[in-house]
């Protein structure tokens, strides 16, 4: 997959360096899928009833007073990636977020909440989606509900370490299989007879 304009304007782009990667063996994985693979339906709004993904990291580098979680899709149309979710106020040691967990602080999703913004694509549209976990020297202090913008203008200079994780998602046909509506319920024979 080609990279676009908004994998330039990721948060890693902005705020990360190479001898920031997985500095200390700071490292971002998930239960629900390894590194390059596709994102269960389950975390998507294909699905109903469906949630943030499981992720879990390692200890942090000696210095981190605080972690922050952006998760962005740089192939959203535009020339800044689609914001997916933002979280801060991790405490700075080996940790997770379950599935589905609410977080500490969380800002504001590029639909204006503070919840996972549910990746949703056409049939066959195909986008990654950039799980970025900031190791910072500082605590941040930044309200509930916080933007994107705020949020990295505050992280500047502060980065200690950072790691990433990312998933593929492809649209899902809207057609769901055995569509009740076709079904005559007078013709079905219950009993097997």
């Amino acid at each position: 997959m080609a990279a676009s304009a908004g994998h330039a304007a990721l948060a890693i782009a902005r705020l990360g360096a190479p001898g920031l990667m997985g500095k200390g063996g700071f490292r971002l994985k998930s239960a629900a899928f390894d590194d390059g693979e596709e994102l269960d339906p389950s975390f998507t709004a294909d699905e109903d009833d469906a949630v943030a993904p499981p992720l879990e990291w390692t200890a942090p580098p000696e210095g981190a007073v605080e972690l922050v979680l952006i998760v962005e899709d740089p192939d959203a149309a535009g020339k800044e990636p689609a914001c997916h979710w933002i979280v801060w106020g991790l405490a700075p040691q080996k940790g997770q977020l379950l599935e589905g967990e609410t977080p500490p602080r969380a800002g504001k999703n590029a639909q204006g909440n503070s919840e996972w913004m549910l990746p949703r694509l056409e049939e066959g549209d195909r986008h990654q989606y950039v799980f970025q976990l900031f190791a910072l020297d500082t605590r941040l202090d930044l309200s509930p509900g916080s933007s994107r913008k705020a949020l990295l203008e505050a992280m500047e200079g502060h980065v200690i370490a950072a790691t990433i994780l990312t998933a593929f998602y492809e649209g899902q046909d809207d057609e769901e299989e055995g569509d009740w509506d076709d079904v005559e319920i007078d013709a079905i024979d219950f009993d097997g007879k």
